[in-house]
């Protein structure tokens, strides 16, 4: 006799977490559920490596499930019974399998959180939600932590979690290495050496899933090879990456986690954002896995190579989620310096003579991928300089990235990119002209722009924008006393100097095509 399935539990694209408790229970009377939706296909225009990894995890997730004998329907996106929301189809299943109980997993954004609340308050049958049993934090820790204070700096919330977790630590209060931060010794240029061991991966073709997302309609930019996509999208494929990381890379990986260089797409950085955003790694099976590997080589790895890893998954990780589920959903919407500008057309196809951006850019189209600098200090530093409506760079940047999801992309991109927050992420904004460009980069040898001058037909369009950007928020600036200096510095600057900086700066932001 058939068993009777009487509990409904909804697993989402980034909760493929094969060590979840959900699965080591007994599995009578429970149904998974996988769906692969236009609703989150086309919230915002997404990269095609986007979408293929993110179906190709769950595909692979469910067939794992699967092997193991648990109840699985999984619902692709060209399947007849799939009405492509989340409500509809839970609606559905429920009638089909006579459910009389929902579960699900609290999802890890905002949208999806209030979509599920309303959907059970409109049940007649029982709901429960739970753990995902992932993040190191729960939704309030961060807010608990920093209640009182008037600034929530990283580094404090860093090191507690260093001391809670006993990572890098001597003892209850003393950090390894004698600092709690190393970030000194992780701002080297790479100039061709060390070497950068490369791969062979574990590409596969996905031909046949891309057949389906384009019959589907799905509208994507950016490029694939579909014979040789090569993002993790099993666990199998995630582990390969970590191992691959702390054996090859983690050696150079702090000292050059800031370089940016045209030959190398990666540098020494792992690759591990989508495996451990999709819940296909846990991190701190993550940090483990690379203080091991660093404590076996200990005469031959400095601690700064670790430490800077850490810090990453450990401290901006965790924090950032914290800061995403305080500040919503007011976040969203945040704008403090009232920036209006659309972002430039060549965001989408790369077609800018400014080296440092047609470089980043086009590696982003061809990799789904940019690595922390290349967001920060180029791409988001151009559209803060600009003053690109935060809007315009939160669609750009949660639509390009294979790892973007919106607790960690809005953070970095409303908060540390564009201070749009105000101030709550970062203490001053991540603004530069194009000297730090040149300091940490390749970039500018080569460009049709002269990274030294400051205004006429071949400047650097950064050095204008960046002085143009400090005159025109002068205001919003003149507390911070981080900005104390370059203040002092704009005030210095000749009046007909400044009048050219401002003229050449208005012709890039309004004629961006142009440049």
């Amino acid at each position: 006799m058939a068993k009777r399935i009487k509990t409904l539990r909804l697993i989402l694209g980034d909760q493929l977490n094969h060590q979840h408790s959900w699965f080591k229970e007994e599995q009578d009377n429970l149904l998974y559920v996988f769906m692969e939706m236009k609703q989150e296909t086309d919230y915002v225009v997404h990269h095609i490596q986007k979408i293929v990894g993110f179906f190709s995890a769950m595909r692979n997730f469910a067939e794992y499930l699967k092997e193991r004998e648990h109840e699985v329907i999984y619902l692709k996106i060209n399947d007849k019974n799939n009405k492509q929301t989340l409500p509809e189809n839970l609606k559905w299943l429920i009638s089909k399998y006579k459910i009389e109980k929902f579960e699900y997993q609290l999802p890890d954004e905002y949208r999806l959180d209030v979509q599920l609340k309303d959907f059970c308050k409109q049940l007649s049958i029982d709901s429960e939600a739970y753990d995902t049993e992932h993040f190191l934090t729960s939704r309030d820790d961060l807010t608990i932590f920093y209640e009182g204070k008037k600034q929530m700096t990283m580094e404090y919330f860093y090191r507690d979690m260093r001391k809670k977790y006993d990572v890098l630590m001597l003892n209850s209060e003393d950090p390894e290495g004698g600092k709690w931060n190393f970030d000194k010794s992780n701002r080297k240029k790479w100039t061709g050496a060390p070497e950068v061991p490369h791969e062979r991966g574990f590409r596969k073709d996905v031909s046949e899933l891309l057949r389906e997302i384009k019959k589907a309609g799905i509208n994507s930019f950016g490029n694939i090879n579909p014979e040789k996509f090569n993002w993790p999208t099993s666990r199998e494929d995630s582990l390969s990456v970590l191992n691959y990381f702390y054996k090859n890379l983690l050696i150079h990986f702090g000292d050059f986690q800031d370089a940016l260089h045209t030959d190398e797409a990666y540098l020494f950085h792992s690759r591990l954002s989508f495996a451990l955003n999709t819940k296909m790694l846990h991190p701190k099976e993550v940090i483990d896995s690379v203080i091991g590997h660093w404590r076996e080589n200990k005469d031959e790895m400095d601690i700064s190579q670790v430490e800077g890893f850490v810090r990453q998954i450990l401290g901006w990780r965790e924090y950032m989620r914290g800061i995403y589920w305080k500040e919503m959903p007011g976040y969203k919407r945040t704008n403090k310096l009232d920036n209006q500008n659309k972002l430039p057309e060549f965001f989408w196809n790369a077609n800018t003579k400014m080296n440092c951006l047609k470089h980043s850019i086009q590696q982003s189209l061809d990799n789904a991928y940019a690595h922390h600098i290349q967001r920060l200090m180029i791409t988001g530093n151009y559209a803060l300089l600009t003053q690109t409506h935060p809007d315009e760079v939160d669609a750009w940047y949660l639509g390009i990235y294979i790892d973007a999801i919106e607790w960690v992309e809005i953070t970095n991109t409303r908060g540390m990119s564009q201070f749009a927050d105000g101030g709550i992420v970062a203490t001053k904004p991540y603004v530069s002209s194009g000297a730090y460009i040149n300091k940490m980069s390749n970039y500018c040898k080569g460009c049709v722009y002269d990274v030294k001058k400051k205004t006429g037909k071949n400047s650097c369009p950064f050095n204008s924008l960046y002085w143009n950007f400090l005159d025109d928020k002068r205001e919003s600036f003149q507390n911070n006393r981080r900005m104390m200096m370059m203040l002092k510095m704009l005030d210095k600057k000749p009046e007909d100097e400044l009048v050219n900086i401002k003229e050449r700066a208005a012709a890039i932001i309004l004629n961006p095509q142009n440049f």
